[in-house]
């Protein structure tokens, strides 16, 4: 398909023009036009764009241009655009967007393949559920398993919990809106983090932020492969943060 009629359909499907966002979301970088072969994942990294030479578009959740960003092109950003132009391989980032998106997006999605219920927005981006009554020892061997890494927890809370509120990547500042369920759930964590779960009595789990944020890539490429046929690959670099 076209590159331009693939970017239209993500543009819409993910809903970009809702989001005021730290970055671009959809087109970075353009290459060739015609796309049957997609890479994905999770951040536009060296390696990564290195490996998705033999690509038509590269598809990840971290592009390269962010807002604070020096507008000169220079060192590592010289060389992945580079090697993304040299290889005419185009580049689309979707950030806030796929976390949030309700069918794709990386919390949502995750809540659902948890067999959370009654789903409810939670912070702007996340989602908070419900489930059987579980040992939060239990809870968090099943997210371990899950995310496929060991987390970094607080049990401040419940011993045996039904509620939890889920927001990949960088939220653990976010631990505080948590107080009406009984488990909070994001990617990262800060030395401040194991006070507030035990001052606040709130069980906190941190799983990764690159592990947190593979699963919306990953739902993604679904998408286009069942959609339009496409052949896609997820590209899985293993950051253990």
């Amino acid at each position: 398909m076209n590159l331009y009629e693939l970017l239209a359909d993500l543009d819409h499907y993910l809903q970009v023009n809702l989001f005021e966002d730290y970055c671009p979301n959809g087109l970075q970088v353009e290459g060739k036009k015609e796309i049957k072969k997609v890479g994905l994942a999770v951040s536009a990294s060296l390696k990564v764009i290195e490996k998705a030479k033999q690509d038509d578009v590269l598809i990840v959740h971290h592009g390269i241009f962010w807002n604070r960003d020096s507008y000169v092109i220079s060192g590592t950003k010289k060389e992945k655009i580079k090697l993304l132009l040299d290889n005419g391989v185009s580049l689309l980032a979707y950030h806030l967007p796929l976390d949030a998106h309700v069918e794709v997006g990386n919390n949502w999605r995750a809540a659902r393949d948890l067999g959370w219920e009654d789903l409810e927005p939670f912070a702007k981006i996340g989602v908070k559920g419900r489930f059987k009554p579980t040992k939060i020892e239990n809870f968090k061997k099943k997210l371990e398993d899950y995310y496929g890494q060991k987390s970094h927890s607080v049990f401040g809370g419940k011993e045996v919990i039904e509620s939890a509120a889920l927001i990949s990547g960088g939220a653990h500042k976010e631990l505080i809106k948590a107080k009406d369920v009984d488990a909070f759930i994001t990617g990262s964590f800060d030395e401040p983090q194991y006070h507030q779960a035990h001052e606040e009595k709130i069980n906190f789990l941190a799983c990764g932020h690159a592990a947190t944020e593979k699963i919306g890539i990953k739902a993604l490429g679904d998408y286009l492969k069942t959609k339009f046929g496409l052949s896609v690959h997820f590209y899985d670099e293993q950051n253990p943060f």
